[in-house]
């Protein structure tokens, strides 16, 4: 049996959405596609949906599509048989019978192998390289991508009817900037965590407003570049004082960010498209959705990537507060923020002591 896979962690209402989404689709012995952007947990997904399987005893196989060339990954899905007296190889396939495999990246797979996927899943059999005879599986096949996949099939880069197998449910995760409620607990739980490694007898968490940075931050990375950053930041804290005694006041969210840091030279961008956001009962005046599709003055381009963002923030603040005529409590909404959440914004950038 494969080792139990670490419990998911979070909070917010679209997190427990997605975990009964998770228990629905587990029992269903039928192909899933878990669809997310870079560091959301595809793979704690599909290793859920197979835990929770009535396949959870068996082999839970995993294999990155994108890791290997094209006859690689044919060799290291389907096996190979050799005539000359080398030992045969066994594939992934052969090892997840009676289980469940998970091919990450699924959108790396070449058309040559998007066919000879299509009959393992749609018949359960598959042609080993150099062999005549077909081998039988019984298989559970659960893939992820973080490509729209349609989109991909538009431009005859994926087929369609391959597509249409594998997706018997698909279940999108969300992106961490659209759940802000979890990122408290995965920042403690990966803080305590790290702190134990190192050999710390507690860990003092983080103050107020660093917690508030952290949850308005847009996290291209998601939970992947939120432990990142946690972990990086804590060890360093560690250094300075072992006894971990104090509320982590400060981050840095680049690693690459100092004063003699390396930058390509890159030609001037042209101006950012303009901020488009759902009409509400507040900026429902032609006036005020004029103003929020007025596209910013362009960055200076010197600008590091830190600047650019808090840049960017002030203008989004400057934005809220003058279409809710100053009133702090609608800007929040105007910025879908609770209100904590804005004042923290606010102390951020020195509006507000």
């Amino acid at each position: 049996m494969s080792a139990i896979p670490a419990q998911p962690i979070g909070q917010s209402d679209s997190f427990h959405a997605l975990l009964d989404r998770v228990s629905d689709a587990a029992s269903l012995d039928r192909p899933v596609i878990v669809v997310g952007e870079r560091g959301t947990g595809k793979e704690m997904i599909a290793s859920r949906l197979h835990f929770l399987s009535p396949r959870w005893e068996a082999q839970f196989v995993k294999v990155n599509c994108a890791a290997f060339s094209d006859e690689m990954l044919d060799r290291e899905l389907f096996g190979e048989t050799f005539m000359d007296g080398r030992d045969d190889t066994n594939g992934r396939f052969y090892e997840a019978d009676g289980g469940t495999i998970f091919l990450d990246n699924i959108d790396a797979l070449s058309p040559r192998l998007q066919e000879k996927l299509m009959r393992a899943v749609e018949y359960g059999e598959y042609e080993a390289g150099g062999e005549a005879h077909t081998q039988q599986v019984d298989v559970r096949i659960v893939t992820a991508t973080g490509r729209d996949l349609p989109a991909a099939v538009a431009r005859g880069e994926f087929r369609v009817d391959l597509v249409d197998r594998l997706a018997f449910d698909v279940i999108t995760i969300p992106p961490l900037r659209y759940r802000p409620e979890d990122v408290a607990p995965l920042a403690e739980h990966f803080g305590r965590k790290v702190a134990a490694s190192l050999g710390a007898e507690s860990f003092p968490g983080f103050t107020p407003e660093i917690m508030v940075e952290m949850e308005t931050r847009q996290w291209a990375g998601n939970v992947r570049e939120l432990k990142a950053v946690i972990e990086r930041n804590i060890a360093q804290a560690y250094l300075r004082d072992e006894s971990l005694s104090t509320p982590i006041s400060s981050l840095s969210f680049d690693p690459f960010e100092g004063p003699y840091r390396l930058r390509d030279a890159a030609p001037a961008s042209s101006s950012p498209p303009p901020i488009y956001r759902e009409t509400t009962e507040s900026s429902s005046d032609p006036s005020n959705i004029e103003a929020l599709q007025t596209p910013p003055a362009p960055l200076e381009n010197k600008a590091s990537f830190a600047e650019r963002v808090m840049i960017f923030e002030r203008r989004l603040i400057d934005e809220a507060l003058k279409l809710s005529e100053g009133h702090q409590g609608k800007a929040a909404e105007h910025l879908d923020l609770t209100y904590h959440s804005f004042r923290g914004l606010l102390r951020k950038h020195g509006l507000k002591k």
